[in-house]
């Protein structure tokens, strides 16, 4: 058939015979493309998500933070997102990354879907939710606007962009530990309404924390990737199952929270044609009344409505379960009450909520609110009490909204236990799911072992691919081998970039290789610019080198770049961390067959000589048993043993370590210096002759001149064993355990400091008691000194009236005046 351009041409060219049947082929033609163009030109799903994990605050750690971020992460790879993410951010950081976030979601088109995942520690203050960076340091309430990041902020930013859907999840109601001074904050989450094609969600209802996590993944993040992997399902239902498997594996001590408003068709995963139907939860087409208390108690859980929960209660007023739906209702009214009144914001509606509510959860943000509309606390005899949706709050209700925050779980409550199972079992694989390995640079979140999903699970077909791929188009894949032994290839922008991996890691999992999640463009810039973090506590050193060198192989010159695995040296046998060098402290190298005083027919081990020195350096030489007596170690040998004349042993060019040295680098080292570590001959047999410039060698045929040695030498190639993943592994716990024994180590020193300066706190503080004390008693024994001589004097005896004398004619005295006091004198009587 000719050309599309050529029957355009067909009316000015063909004969009136030909015309009409071109004519009906185009006609034909165009009806094929205009049944084509609708399918073919469908608009294309991007999807784009960011995931973060905070757990390193210094307040208070949470152990499963990054895991679940790592855990969820992954999920969306391989439902097509495009994530990036990190762990453990400070303010800056954090706002840096949720704005880079949303300029990237406004460039993404009106197909695009966004995903926020955000876990750590959550805060509420007048009805608006705050999540904490790692570095927050929050001692009043007033300190939380400015050292914490609003979560409306972005979820109004997000609302705004013309998205066909935003997911906002917050794994982050837990008990805080900050302690605030002066009035307390309210636990927990708000009750938040979600935007136009938004869907917001949390671990736990508002109003109420969930308990603390004892394994290595958080109850909710687990959920959430098991609904995701299950495929089929819509937001909202997806988000029911969620809430149902929470609260089944928390034993009601935790019960999650979402709303969503998405009206535009989206599934993360499709189940394909022929795939079994989805078993579990159905929502019930008939009354709670008539399909039984536990029944009833899912079905009102899955719909998480006041109205729902106080059907089940007016249904099954008697029923154990009650006591458990009463505490929820209690908790979802006076959330509702409190947003009725904050939305308000009038001394009115602060007033009405006190009424309702004088020790609640929010009582302290109502004061709060009356002092900043210079309004007095105590209410007029005449305002006007604000209309609410629900009803007051009978009293049973009031125990259970008294505290900050409602702990489900809380003995004091004595809750029964709800129904074991709403849901079927949990898959064996993400129940037996070990911990990822501790990653081994600043801000990489977690890598777990990834989970293949069955075989009917799919992708939906309008998903663009990720930059990163991999997980994408191998879902259904549960193992590959890795292999790479060049320097890895610029990565897109917003992809994963994997560093070099020499040799084969046979049998290992897509996650730990493939699905290494890119950090934000700040976070990366800014982990370009930290120092090395080799050697911190819990870090894993980068193999190939000590701390600060170059790695062996091609790659060792190429500085690591964020977000990359730690390069890899030659593949063969590596040291063990635990064990010291060969030729460290004094200890003879190996022999190396071919060379003096190698034993014949001595195989080579660990790598060849030269291999990882940069050329035009000698390497340090160890005196051995094969080396010449009286000769200095450093020297060349003599001229029987020059580079280019055959050795025992040894065919075709001589290795690099004995080429002859370039320029100035091959300068003898001075006479009486040895190199440390390395014991001088004791009785030589010829004089030290200092070193003379060795004639150069003979040209030979079979050897080509070098210009000059080149930089490196790669690794010789070998066939890849299967245990050089096991024996890497073993590497790296035993490193692992070394830091860990380090940090430990590093722990007891400052236990044992912080112990020795309390004792000498306490010695000190005794002996100023014991001085204060001894002061105390010389004043008592100086006191009774005085007042003894006192005691002891005779008492006066009463004296005899004196005789009265006549009076003697003559002269009477002048009385005595001191000299300088006369009369006329300063302070003297004046002159008569």
């Amino acid at each position: 058939m000719p050309p599309l351009r050529h029957l355009l041409l067909a009316p000015a060219v063909l004969a009136p015979a030909v015309l009409a049947p071109a004519v009906l082929a185009l006609v034909a033609l165009a009806g094929l493309v205009a049944t084509a163009l609708p399918s073919s030109a469908a608009p294309a799903e991007r999807r784009i998500a960011l995931v973060i994990g905070n757990g390193a605050y210094p307040a208070g750690p949470i152990p499963t933070a990054a895991n679940d971020a790592g855990l969820v992460a992954q999920t969306l790879q391989a439902a097509g997102f495009d994530v990036v993410g990190a762990r453990d951010l400070d303010e800056d950081s954090l706002r840096r990354t949720l704005r880079d976030f949303t300029d990237k979601a406004a460039a993404a088109g009106p197909d695009a879907v966004a995903f926020v995942y955000l876990s750590g520690y959550g805060l509420q203050l007048e009805n608006e939710a705050y999540f904490a960076p790692v570095d927050a340091r929050i001692e009043t309430a007033s300190d939380l606007p400015l050292r914490t990041l609003r979560v409306s902020d972005y979820v109004k930013r997000l609302a705004a962009l013309p998205l066909k859907a935003r997911f906002v999840v917050l794994d982050a109601a837990r008990s805080t530990p900050f302690r605030l001074k002066g009035d307390p904050l309210a636990g927990g989450l708000p009750l938040v309404e979600a935007e136009p094609g938004s869907l917001i969600a949390t671990n736990a209802a508002p109003g109420t924390v969930g308990p603390a996590e004892t394994g290595a993944y958080g109850s909710y993040a687990l959920a959430l990737v098991e609904m995701i992997r299950e495929g089929g399902l819509a937001p909202a239902a997806l988000f029911e199952r969620v809430r149902l498997r929470v609260a089944e594996a928390t034993r009601g001590g935790e019960v999650p929270w979402s709303a969503s408003r998405i009206d535009a068709p989206f599934i993360f995963l499709e189940r394909a044609a022929g795939a079994p139907t989805l078993a579990g939860f159905e929502p019930p087409a008939k009354p709670l009344g008539e399909i039984g208390a536990r029944e009833a108690y899912a079905a009102c859980l899955g719909r998480d409505t006041l109205a729902g929960y106080e059907e089940f209660v007016g249904a099954y007023p008697r029923d154990p379960l009650s006591q458990r739906v009463r505490a929820i209702i209690a908790a979802r009214r006076e959330a509702m009450t409190w947003r009725r009144s904050a939305l308000a914001d009038t001394p009115e509606a602060y007033w009405s909520y006190l009424g309702r509510y004088p020790r609640g959860p929010h009582a302290w943000d109502a004061r709060r609110r009356l002092s900043a509309l210079a309004a007095a606390v105590a209410p007029p005899p005449d305002y006007r009490m604000l209309a609410y949706d629900v009803p007051p709050p009978p009293p049973e209700e009031v125990i259970y909204v008294e505290r900050p925050a409602l702990f489900l779980d809380d003995p004091v409550y004595a809750l029964p236990p709800p129904p074991i199972a709403f849901l079927p079992p949990r898959p064996t694989v993400l129940v037996e799911l070990a911990p990822p390995p501790p990653p081994g640079e600043a801000y990489i979140l977690p890598v777990p072992a990834y989970v293949p999903v069955p075989t009917y699970v799919v992708a939906p077909p309008a998903v663009v691919p990720p930059p990163n791929p991999v997980l994408f188009q191998n879902l259904h894949v549960q193992t590959i081998t890795v292999v790479n032994e060049h320097a890895a290839e610029p990565a897109p922008h917003g992809a994963s970039r994997l560093a070099p991996v020499a040799g084969a890691i046979a049998g290992a999992a897509i996650g730990a290789a493939a699905s290494r999640v890119a950090l934000p463009p700040a976070i990366a810039r800014k982990a370009a610019l930290r120092p090395d973090p080799q050697g911190a506590p819990g870090q894993i050193p980068r193999a190939g080198g000590p701390i600060g060198g170059p790695s062996p192989g091609a790659t060792a010159l190429r500085p690591s770049l964020p977000g990359q695995i730690p390069s890899q040296g030659p593949a063969g046998p590596r040291p063990n961390p635990a064990q010291a060098l060969p030729g460290t402290g004094g200890t003879p190298l190996p022999a190396i067959a071919g060379r003096p005083g190698a034993p014949a027919g001595q195989t080579p081990v660990g790598r060849p000589v030269g291999l990882g020195q940069i050329s035009g350096q000698d390497p340090p030489h160890q005196a051995t048993s094969g080396q010449i007596q009286g000769q200095v170690p450093g020297q060349n040998p003599p001229a029987t043993a020059q580079p280019g004349a055959p050795t025992a042993g040894r065919t075709g060019p001589p290795p690099l370590a004995a080429r002859p040295p370039q320029g100035s680098a091959a300068a003898a080292p001075p006479q009486g210096l040895q190199p440390q570590g390395v014991r001088p001959p004791v009785t030589p047999l010829r004089a030290v002759q200092p070193m003379r410039p060795a004639p150069a060698p003979a040209p030979r045929q079979a050897l080509r001149p070098l210009a000059a040695p080149p930089p490196r030498m790669a690794a010789p190639a070998r066939a890849m064993r299967p245990d050089d993943g096991l024996q890497r592994l073993r590497m790296e716990q035993a490193v692992r355990q070394q830091a860990m024994q380090r940090q430990q180590a590093l722990q007891a020193q400052q236990a044992q400091g912080q112990a020795q300066a309390r004792q000498r706190f306490e010695a000190q503080q005794m002996m100023q008691n014991q001085q204060q004390q001894m002061q105390d008693a010389m004043r008592r024994q100086q006191a009774q000194a005085l007042r003894q001589p006192q005691m002891m004097a005779p008492r006066p005896q009463p004296m005899a009236p004196p005789q009265m004398r006549p009076p003697q004619a003559g002269p009477r005295p002048a009385p005595h005046v001191p000299p300088g006091h006369g009369c006329g004198h300063p302070g003297g009587p004046p002159c008569r």
